[in-house]
């Protein structure tokens, strides 16, 4: 239970930007040219869903193994 609340939860930029390993500058970046992680506008304040930035992960992985066989 405690898991699937910590995955709806909410971070500022530099808290997504530290999960991700990536500057706040980055993450401004990447939200003006529309690419990077989905993000939440509250009025003037940017939200990411930690579920979001472990799924953007996801989505970027790269297997070294699955690769080696194509």
């Amino acid at each position: 239970m405690q898991n699937k609340q910590k995955e709806q939860q909410a971070v500022n930029e530099v808290e997504a930007a530290r999960m991700l390993g990536l500057s706040v500058q980055t993450m401004r970046n990447q939200r003006f040219l529309r690419k990077g992680c989905p993000y939440v506008k509250l009025g003037r304040s940017v939200r990411y869903l930690v579920a979001d930035i472990y799924d953007h992960l996801m989505k970027n992985r790269i297997d070294p193994e699955t690769e080696a066989l194509q």
